[in-house]
């Protein structure tokens, strides 16, 4: 049965997009691990309707692979420590309206304090001005 069968088991009937994602992860993992699942991954591919749900269970599944295969487990504790602190570690809850801040996941920052990609200000005209160059 595998890693990913004894913690999640097949027998769902049906899925939202985070369980889709969270699964598709953890067959990633599992994959890294030499134990891939293709038609339990395809039965969850099919089951997220949307074009971006299904291209975020795909960038789940190889982020779990490529997690998966980076991870250097202590040579004693092998599969077990990957599946361990990868599927079965902390779960890190974000709401919606949380941007990150900091650590991985956060914009990095370089783009971060870059002014180019930020909004004009209606209010000021300097927007909307001809530009310097363009006079004679």
């Amino acid at each position: 049965m595998g890693l990913y069968g004894e913690e999640y088991g097949t027998s769902w009937t049906a899925l939202d997009r985070d369980e889709a994602t969270e699964r598709a992860y953890a067959l990633g993992v599992a994959e890294s691990l030499g134990q891939y699942d293709r038609e339990e991954f395809e039965a969850i591919h099919d089951e997220v309707d949307t074009a971006y749900d299904k291209s975020m269970v795909e960038l789940a599944f190889r982020e779990g692979k490529n997690e998966g295969q980076e991870f250097e487990p202590p040579e004693e504790d092998g599969e077990a420590a990957v599946w361990a602190e990868l599927v079965e570690g902390e779960t890190v809850v974000v709401d919606e309206g949380d941007v990150p801040t900091g650590g991985r996941d956060s914009i990095t920052e370089a783009v971060d304090r870059f002014e180019g990609i930020e909004k004009p200000n209606p209010d000021e005209i300097d927007a909307t001005d001809k530009p310097d160059f363009l006079d004679r």
